[in-house]
């Protein structure tokens, strides 16, 4: 079998056949085994990855946007750029989201699910070269039309989490939580607003992952008393000593989500000490873990219930 001839550098991306043919590549050569087509119009060398990583994602998307001007990426497409954490179902999709006018013409393309709004200059934002996007808070929004409750509540938090703790480096929020709401708040007719607007009330600054979100909605969910994220443990100074992941001041008891990395000797150490630390300053702490989170509320909102009673919380009725 014959190698096929090399293609031109600027052609190791997904590129357009109009683009190829102007750099001189035969519509023979464009038909060659080491190319497939995605599209019409659109070619990708076989070895190249294009759901992976941001970039390869941003690659893989540029020629569509040539194609079509008036497309901006949008939806889970956009938040997957935008690094915005979404399901794994969503995380390797083999279809672009794009938003187009209202008036736009229709297109049946493989690969690209379309969508008619208006946006408005600020909706968009341009990161690199020939790449159109919606904005962060715009497509926090979108999302509302796809991801159930905590899945969007999660990716809220991660817009706006930021903290300064004495260790690890500083969290700074891609939104403020005030400048998110008052964003969505004035959005009108667009599908999914209601949800948002209700994930907004859940949404919290300080998280660290969506684990500790659908662990805190959990709670929530329960009628457990409200777990504060990222919470400051003081010693009798009124000085911080370490965070938690959840923390209820009121009943002195905090919540920390054990995840793989907790499973190391050496952070299993680094746990020990810091469990006898919680103890002397005086606070009940309860550890969740992922293999706890998938057997649910049942068996999650009981095991934090006894922390909070050892810090005397009484058990309303109807509750647990």
């Amino acid at each position: 079998m014959r190698t096929p001839r090399p293609l031109p550098h600027p052609l190791s991306d997904p590129f357009l056949v109009e683009q190829a043919l102007s750099l001189g590549v035969t519509p023979g050569r464009l038909r060659g085994s080491d190319l497939r087509t995605p599209s019409r119009g659109i070619r990708v060398p076989k070895n190249t990855k294009t759901t992976g990583t941001p970039a390869e994602l941003a690659a893989s998307c540029r020629p569509y946007l040539e194609l079509f001007p008036d497309a901006v990426l949008s939806h889970t497409t956009a938040a997957r750029l935008h690094g915005i954490p979404l399901p794994p179902s969503y995380r390797n999709e083999s279809f672009l989201h794009v938003t187009r006018p209202p008036n736009a013409a229709s297109t049946t393309r493989r690969h690209i699910r379309s969508h008619r709004s208006r946006l408005e200059d600020f909706d968009v934002v341009q990161p690199a070269p020939g790449l159109r996007l919606t904005s962060e808070a715009r497509t926090f929004a979108d999302l509302a039309r796809i991801l159930d409750l905590p899945d969007l509540t999660a990716a809220g938090d991660w817009l706006v989490s930021e903290h300064g703790r004495s260790y690890g480096q500083v969290r700074h929020a891609v939104l403020g939580l005030e400048e998110l709401r008052s964003y969505v708040n004035g959005l009108r007719w667009i599908p999914g607003i209601r949800t948002a607007r209700r994930a907004l009330d859940l949404v919290r600054v300080g998280v660290d992952s969506p684990p500790e979100t659908y662990l805190r909605l959990m709670l929530h969910d329960a009628g457990l008393p409200e777990f504060r994220p990222n919470m400051p443990l003081l010693d009798a100074a009124g000085r911080p000593v370490l965070w938690t992941d959840l923390g209820c001041p009121e009943f002195r008891t905090c919540v920390e989500y054990d995840g793989a990395h907790h499973l190391t000797p050496e952070q299993q150490m680094k746990d020990h000490n810091r469990d006898l630390l919680v103890s002397e300053l005086g606070w009940h702490q309860v550890k969740v873990s992922a293999v706890d989170m998938r057997r649910g509320s049942a068996w999650v909102a009981p095991i934090v219930a006894r922390g909070l009673r050892l810090g005397g919380w009484v058990r309303e009725q109807g509750v647990l």
